[in-house]
């Protein structure tokens, strides 16, 4: 027999003696074939269930060690592992062992029911748990009932409801800069006199509307530029701009068609690096379309949209959290952390898009980054990202 049929052999006849109730034999010829195929899991995990069946825990739980070192995934080693702790009393280990279980990606039928039942036993570790940290802070004075705020979100994370999403912008990002999804209105004092605005903006966005052409699709390939990522989106009318101001330049055909908006912008603090920022749109985004899962160029701005023809089935996700637009509310959020849009009406859905600073960045910051900007697009003759 050779070195590698030897183990098989040893392995096969330790089965038999499994399946014939002697896990002692089963045990002896199991060590053997490990010993002599080390990196087998299938020797150790039968040399686990003979311990087993013999009922000497410690060695069981070794050998599953031994298999789980070489292949973390494995289901049932990890369900053995997460019983043992179960039966101990220990949660956390229990809960970790059984949460890995059920996330695995190995779908043959003779696994499935273990995955079920490692998502159940998770699902209430993960309930018991909770229970017992939402007693703790009920007597620390927390009113379970809240759902907005900081606090009431790292518990959304802590317990998985939610998943953490970072800023990723795609040319430029500024250092300690606060994580923030979506800003409120108490940051902004100029935002109340733009909202009070929105009637005037509005009909100059639909007098705009009635002229076929005046939109262009919001994302157009380049020849000097590699294909972005946006689907059938790219060259597409369904989601399309009609651009008041573009690459920090004012378009004067169109700003002398809407000199209500562009009034209401006077106390805006948009960006401003010369040739690039900002941009000052109306964004129309047909029926039935998805803007897909994208970020921004910078964490040093921010987006504004006032929204001006918003039909139900439209939607803004930013990160973990998701927001409707109301006519005439602005929302302002980061979009150098993942963000998508939908409209799933059968209208159009409109707003009024800038960019602006973010309100932490000093005078000297804004002008430093703006510089920035503006260098970069002097060298590159064109678009800065």
């Amino acid at each position: 027999m050779s070195d590698v049929e030897g183990p098989e052999q040893l392995k096969r006849e330790a089965e038999a003696a499994l399946r014939g109730h002697d896990p002692a034999t089963a045990r002896r010829l199991f060590e053997a074939a490990a010993a002599g195929s080390p990196a087998d899991t299938s020797a150790w995990w039968g040399l686990a269930l003979a311990c087993k069946g013999l009922g000497e825990e410690a060695a069981q739980l070794g050998a599953a060690d031994k298999v789980l070192a070489i292949d973390p995934a494995h289901v049932p080693a990890l369900m053995m592992k997460a019983d043992y702790f179960a039966r101990a009393g220990d949660g956390r280990a229990a809960h970790a062992f059984y949460l890995a279980a059920s996330a695995t990606r190995d779908i043959r039928p003779e696994l499935a029911a273990e995955v079920r039942r490692a998502q159940r036993e998770s699902e209430r570790f993960t309930q018991s748990y909770e229970t017992h940290l939402m007693q703790a802070l009920s007597s620390a004075g927390w009113d379970a009932a809240r759902k907005d705020g900081s606090f009431a979100h790292a518990l959304d994370l802590l317990f998985g409801r939610r998943r953490i999403y970072f800023q990723e912008p795609t040319a430029f990002f500024y250092p300690e800069l606060p994580q923030r999804q979506f800003y409120e209105r108490e940051a902004f004092p100029w935002l109340a006199a733009l909202e009070a605005r929105t009637t005037a903006i509005r009909e100059e966005f639909l007098a705009v509307a009635q002229q076929e052409g005046a939109f262009r699709p919001y994302i157009e390939s380049s020849a000097s530029r590699p294909r972005r990522e946006y689907g059938r989106l790219l060259d597409n009318p369904d989601w399309s701009a009609f651009y008041l101001i573009r690459e920090g330049r004012v378009v004067e055909s169109a700003a002398e068609r809407c000199p209500a908006t562009m009034a209401a912008l006077a106390e805006v603090p948009l960006t401003d690096a010369r040739g690039q920022t900002p941009a000052v749109l109306f964004s129309l985004l047909r029926p039935k379309t998805r803007i897909p899962p994208h970020t921004g160029h910078t964490n040093a701005r921010l987006i504004c949209h006032l929204p001006l023809v918003v039909p139900d089935g439209c939607g803004l996700r930013v990160g973990n959290e998701t927001r409707s637009w109301s006519p005439g509310q602005a929302l302002i959020f980061d979009d150098s952390i993942e963000h998508e849009a939908w409209n799933d009406s059968d209208e159009p859905r409109a707003v009024l898009l800038f960019d602006i600073w973010r309100p932490e960045l000093t005078a000297e910051e804004r002008r430093l980054v703006a510089a920035l900007i503006a260098a970069v697009g002097d060298y590159t003759g064109g678009d800065w990202t």
